[in-house]
């Protein structure tokens, strides 16, 4: 008697929840039926069946739009194949490889058909190692593929990162744990939402080995496992968190456990935790069930709602997270609450939902960061060990630098402009950060000047410039072709940017103009360009909203979206801005609240999504006009939106939804911002050197048609300097030229910033965009900085000129000398460890490890000493 065995070790219930959730996304997907189903036509095994059914029963509603089932079954048939080949496949537990190999999503990433390709390229590497040298081994070639770079939102697919040669943290880590899994071992992006210490968030890897997991950093190898620069700031993080596809049962605690995925929190395995309890009542002390309640954290001066978690049947809420202080706020049918969550004190707490509108006035509060922590001291590695790691790192940096050698070229780039007609420094602007597309961008460029003239160009200036690494020319066609007939009927401006440009959000850029103007007759195009209200209606008619992943939002391309029949609302007014840009109607998502609108007799309306209405902005919006503090000291901040002053609007939700405006925007005082009536909050935030935050919220209300001023305020923060050590200006250095310095030769009699850095990884490249952004502030205060590189940390292909916009001063050299780094820094920090010396040498202010903020902190110590040196010369002179 032969005995059944279930795929992948299901139970009855199990598949019972897959075949229910299965047919579900079927049946929302039956305007994609052939697209998406057919492939179940061909001859499947049974596990071929069980895993589309378990991917697609999961699967985003912007996969089911945007992908066909061809890409699904030849991504499982791979996945298949590979855990039959590799040494470990039957060592992997049913479960783990449902949910953490065989998945293809790990991010916001686009999908392509990658896992063969990429096992192609690592399973001669591992084919005799164990789990955890593989994993090694997969790092070291992610390493050789890409290294950090600051980046947009939109997550690069991992063949595109390696087209790229560099990425954020998002796409390293997207990158590597794809890496993983196509070698058939159980990977997931370990992510914290924010920092509390920090302004900013950051992501890397867990891969599981023979029973365990284990964490590393993306693209940043160690020689072992269980190491990286990030752990000391883990070690204060408020939540690190994964999101899985599936009914995941843990054994991690959940966080977060959706119809359509579940959320757990690892923060436990990093850093001390602490459980709070939450009780949400009315203002009769009754529960509330179903209450929304939102753990904020002060970050980029906004209140980030870390969590979001539903009260249970009993009005409760638990939640798991680490030592420092949040802000809690719920609500429920029309009314809310807000407490405070210290750092320590009672883990039970009550949140009354009693309050409507907003407060009047100022409100101030500290929050407080976990404090810093020892952690586990490791093992020390052999010498053998060290040296075989450090040449690794220098191989792979020179593999990266080979690759990245074969870019376009300056030179290229000024003779294909030549060629042209074409500015020769507009050209190089887009091919140089082109990278590995370079190829893709020329040929249109050289294909499509002599008959379009400067439009190709324009076209491609008015994209972002991740759009330049993965836009192919077929797609740049489409939107250059379909676009231009409505050129000589708008301001040229207009017509770039609202008509042009296919660019609306965060959203994979397709071709759709020829798609859309087939898609309608031409009466209907003609009534949709007189009245675009009427394509509302049209699209409103025939297009549902539905959610199911938070971090998917908006990202749907509008053709996926067009078909399915179904989108989030961000993605579908991207759909409605695509529709209206391919049809010649001048459109875009407002900038601050990013709802879709049109033009129409030279002004901006909005569209109502849904609503079947739309209205005129005339008269229907106010304004906010900041206005400086008169009482402002010195040195009081200036303003900087995203860094420290938001504003946000309260909704109907009894939420406060952060306006969009420009990172580091802060040309602010006097000028009108456009506004909806209605409450308002500015958030204002200092933040100390151990993190603390001294937080404001100004409250105050909008009218319509009316100009609200409003003081942009900043608590005082004291600044202290105190003497932290001296510096050696003997220590002696090395020129890049290879000539003998010392520390006193470099630096100034009046102060000097000086920095050991380790330019091959995340944590230095913060700061040196930092001291970029700083450039005209520094060079005005003037003095040197020094970065020293150590012999550990240095890597031949180091190249300073590829930080050409850091200030004039900026010194570098290397440090050969075994002598301890000075006093004040904090070895198991990591680098950089930053110093700000006073004219005597002394040690005025020192930050070791991953600080974003620390160049800014930098330049106001060294000003601040400066300051002090003037005073006591001025005096002396004086007496």
């Amino acid at each position: 008697m032969t005995t059944w065995t279930s795929p992948f070790s299901l139970n009855r219930a199990e598949r019972n929840l897959i075949e229910s959730k299965f047919n579900r996304k079927r049946q929302l997907a039956q305007a994609r039926e052939h697209e998406l189903f057919d492939v179940f036509r061909e001859e499947l095994t049974e596990e071929e069946s069980w895993a589309l059914k378990y991917l697609f029963a999961y699967m985003p509603v912007n996969d089911l739009a945007d992908y066909d089932g061809a890409l699904f079954l030849s991504h499982v048939r791979r996945t298949l194949a590979i855990r039959r080949l590799v040494p470990w496949g039957d060592r992997v537990p049913d479960s783990l490889f449902l949910h953490y190999v065989l998945p293809y999503r790990v991010n916001t990433e686009n999908i392509e058909d990658h896992r063969g390709i990429l096992f192609n390229e690592l399973a001669y590497r591992i084919k005799s190692l164990t789990m955890e040298e593989a994993i090694l081994e997969t790092n070291y070639w992610c390493h050789e593929k890409a290294a950090y770079i600051g980046s947009d939102l939109r997550t690069m697919s991992p063949l595109t990162m390696i087209k790229s040669a560099r990425g954020r943290c998002g796409e390293e880590s997207t990158l590597a744990v794809a890496a993983l899994r196509s070698i058939g071992i159980p990977a997931r992006q370990v992510y914290t939402p924010r920092w509390a210490h920090c302004d900013d968030n950051h992501a890397w890897v867990e891969a599981w080995a023979d029973g365990e997991w284990h964490y590393l950093g993306a693209c940043e190898p160690e020689a072992r496992l269980d190491q990286g620069w990030f752990g000391p700031p883990a070690r204060r993080a408020m939540l690190l968190n994964t999101r899985i596809l599936a009914d995941y049962p843990g054994p991690e605690d959940i966080t977060v456990a959706s119809d359509w995925f579940t959320e757990i929190n690892l923060l436990e395995n990093y850093a001390p935790t602490r459980t709070v309890n939450l009780s949400v009542k009315d203002s009769a002390g009754n529960p509330v069930p179903g209450a929304e309640v939102r753990f904020e954290l002060y970050n980029m001066a906004e209140f980030y709602p870390i969590a979001t978690l539903l009260a249970d049947e009993r009005g409760e809420v638990r939640f798991k997270t680490g030592y420092g202080d949040l802000l809690v706020r719920g609500a429920w049918n029309g009314r809310w609450g807000e407490v405070k969550l210290a750092a320590y004190g009672d883990y039970l707490h009550e949140l009354v939902l009693n309050r409507t509108g907003q407060p009047e006035g100022i409100f101030d509060l500290d929050m407080v960061p976990p404090p810093e922590g020892e952690g586990e001291p490791a093992e020390p590695l052999s010498g053998e060990r060290e040296s075989e790691h450090a040449r690794r790192l220098e191989e792979g940096a020179k593999l990266r630098a080979v690759y990245e050698s074969t870019f376009a070229s300056k030179q290229d780039a000024e003779a294909l402009a030549a060629s042209l007609g074409l500015p020769g420094e507009r050209v190089w602007n887009v091919l140089s950060r082109s990278r590995g597309n370079f190829r893709e961008i020329a040929s249109f460029l050289r294909e499509r000047t002599a008959e379009y003239g400067q439009w190709p160009l324009r076209l491609l200036e008015s994209l972002r410039e991740k759009d330049w690494i993965d836009t192919k020319k077929d797609t740049l066609d489409d939107h250059l072709i379909g676009s231009l007939a409505a050129c000589g009927s708008l301001p040229e401006g207009d017509f770039v940017s609202y008509v042009l440009c296919p660019r609306v959000l965060n959203e994979l850029i397709v071709p759709y103009r020829q798609f859309f103007q087939a898609a309608f007759t031409e009466p209907e195009r003609e009534a949709f360009r007189m009245d675009p209200t009427a394509l509302m209606r049209w699209l409103s008619e025939r297009h549902g909203e539905w959610e199911d992943l938070p971090n998917l939002k908006g990202k749907g391309n509008p053709v996926g979206t067009f078909k399915l029949q179904w989108g989030d609302p961000d993605s579908l007014n991207i759909l409605f801005v695509a529709v209206c840009r391919s049809l010649g109607i001048p459109a875009r998502l407002h900038p601050h609240e990013l709802t879709s609108q049109y033009m129409a007799d030279g002004e901006w309306r909005d569209a109502m999504q849904g609503a079947n209405a739309l209205q005129s902005s005339i008269g229907s919006k106010g304004s906010i006009r900041l206005q400086r503090d008169p009482e402002a000291s010195d040195d009081a901040p200036e303003p900087s939106y995203a860094e420290n002053f938001t504003v946000a609007r309260l909704e109907e939700n009894g939420f406060y939804k952060t306006l969009v405006y420009p990172d580091k925007f802060g040309d602010v005082y006097g000028k009108l911002l456009e506004a909806e009536p209605g409450s308002y909050r500015l958030t204002t935030g200092m933040r100390l050197r151990d993190g603390t935050v001294l937080a404001r919220f100004t409250y105050f209300r909008v009218r319509a048609g009316e100009n609200t001023d409003v003081w942009l305020t900043y608590r005082k923060a004291t600044r202290d300097l105190p003497v932290l050590g001296v510096m050696d200006r003997a220590r002696p250095l090395e020129g890049l030229d290879g000539s003998e310095l010392t520390i006193g030769e470099q630096i100034m009699e009046d102060g000097a910033i000086v920095a050991w850095i380790e330019p091959e990884r995340e944590p230095t490249k913060h700061l040196l965009r930092e001291l970029g952004e700083l450039a005209g502030s520094l060079n005005q205060l003037g003095g040197v900085i020094l970065l020293i590189i150590g012999e550990a940390e240095w890597t031949s292909s180091f190249d300073p000129s590829k930080y050409e916009l850091l200030p004039a001063e900026v010194r570098f050299a290397r440090d050969r000398s075994q002598v301890s780094l000075p006093p004040a820094a904090v070895s198991e920090a990591g680098y950089p460890h930053l110093f700000v010396l006073d004219g005597k040498d002394r040690i005025r202010y020192a930050a070791s490890g991953y600080k974003i903020g620390m160049g800014k902190e930098a330049w106001q110590a060294l000003a601040a000493v400066r300051q002090t040196n003037e005073s006591s010369q001025a005096k002396g002179s004086e007496s």
